[in-house]
């Protein structure tokens, strides 16, 4: 039976594309598939055979402000993390989560991401269920500590399971102020309590959680409940896709370049920092393709760089000798896929995270943080990445472990099991 599915994908390119190749998957099944998304993905999301509900919220766009700025220096920091959040969007958030609201109407069933309880809150007011997304470990478990409190592993089983559900309790108690009037005023809805909503049973058990990564990435803990489940990567295909004549020609002119790219990542000063990766990649050794604006005089392409806006990670980086990024977990996935050394100079958020598990998978070096990079330091990172052969044997290893999973195919299953 066709149902309507809606898809919160409420952040950068990185959360957009794991969506949309769900909801392609979804589409392939018979359903209808409404994302959520930033004005500026509706032609992605549309091309893909999608019904797109644009947002006036962009968050590129609010990582430009001061603000955005204060929130990429905040490294790790959860509170710090979670308080930027709300002083960025708090002034925007009543006309947001109306537009959520309208976005969600005829739904059968919400997926959203663990933000703010957002799907439970409307799956709860239109009467279908909602499951969530994870795109890094956030259930409780006493294996490990949450990726944004790394330092609760001290503390045992006892600290990693709390520090899951600590970072839950910030995150409501800044989130508070904005969901309960929302409830109210517009769900039709009591407030929720002071800790927080009760979690809803779902069909067979405990509201649904979809783990969008691998477990050959991160193995599935042993006490993780069997509502949670962890999926494997979902990635969007793109086999149409055909480079320039300038991008063939520079990739066919010399030694495999080295990716150098930051996605949505904002440095503060964008010439200085490009300066700093054509420095790194020339003491390596090695020449570049750089993210960045070809039009941009300062960031010119030349015999050893070549400068591109959007090229498909997937087409791309099976064809570079490492990628340097920003630990994103779309991007590192991708890289991870390609079967290639990856360095990761993580921002802020979860982004530490995934650099730990590229250098404990031997797919790359230990992450170097964005805030204390050099070219010294970037430079010795892609020496390592591209000269040491475990390294390099780490990286097909894992390559070739996602290359054999069909994580897409693997939540479209659990998502017709809910809607049955």
């Amino acid at each position: 039976m066709q149902r309507t599915i809606v898809l919160f994908a409420l952040g950068s390119r990185g959360d957009i594309q794991p969506c949309v190749a769900l909801g392609q998957g979804l589409a392939a099944r018979g359903h209808t598939v409404r994302v959520i998304a930033a004005a500026r993905y509706a032609a992605l999301i549309a091309a893909a055979g999608l019904e797109a509900a644009p947002l006036s919220v962009d968050p590129a766009e609010l990582l430009n402000t001061d603000e955005g700025q204060e929130l990429l220096a905040g490294g790790r920091n959860p509170v710090r993390f979670l308080r930027g959040f709300r002083r960025l969007l708090g002034p925007l958030a009543e006309q947001l989560l109306g537009e959520l609201l309208t976005a969600s109407r005829g739904a059968d069933l919400i997926l959203a991401p663990t933000a703010g309880g957002l799907g439970e809150h409307l799956g709860s007011s239109l009467g279908v269920p909602a499951a969530e997304i994870h795109y890094q470990p956030s259930h409780p478990t006493g294996h490990f500590p949450h990726p944004m409190v790394p330092q609760a592993r001290f503390l045992g089983p006892v600290g990693n399971r709390l520090s899951f559900q600590a970072v839950d309790q910030v995150a409501w108690q800044l989130a508070r102020p904005f969901i309960n009037p929302w409830r109210r005023r517009d769900l039709g809805l009591p407030s929720a309590p002071l800790l927080g909503p009760a979690r809803r049973p779902a069909s067979g058990g405990r509201r649904a959680a979809l783990c969008c990564f691998s477990s050959a990435v991160v193995p599935r803990p042993a006490d993780w409940p069997a509502n949670v489940h962890l999926t494997g990567y979902w990635f969007v295909e793109e086999p149409a896709y055909r480079p320039s004549d300038e991008l063939t020609a520079f990739l066919e002119a010399g030694p495999t370049p080295v990716y150098v790219g930051f996605g949505s990542m904002v440095p503060p000063d964008r010439a200085k920092a490009h300066t700093l990766v054509r420095e790194a990649l020339r003491r390596a050794g090695v020449r570049g393709v750089v993210q960045g604006d070809p039009k941009n005089e300062e960031v010119r392409s030349d015999d050893d760089v070549m400068v591109v806006e959007d090229v498909p990670h997937s087409w791309l980086f099976p064809r570079m000798a490492a990628v340097v990024h920003h630990g994103g977990a779309g991007t590192t996935a991708a890289g991870l896929r390609a079967g290639v050394p990856t360095v990761v100079c993580p921002f802020f958020g979860d982004q530490p995270y995934w650099g730990e598990r590229v250098a404990a998978l031997k797919a790359g070096p230990a992450p170097v943080p964005f805030r204390r990079l050099t070219v010294g330091s970037l430079a010795g990172a892609i020496l390592h990445a591209t000269n040491d052969p475990g390294l390099a044997s780490g990286a097909r290893g894992v390559g070739r472990r996602l290359s054999r999973e069909d994580g897409t195919a693997n939540a479209c299953d659990i998502i017709e099991r809910l809607l049955t």
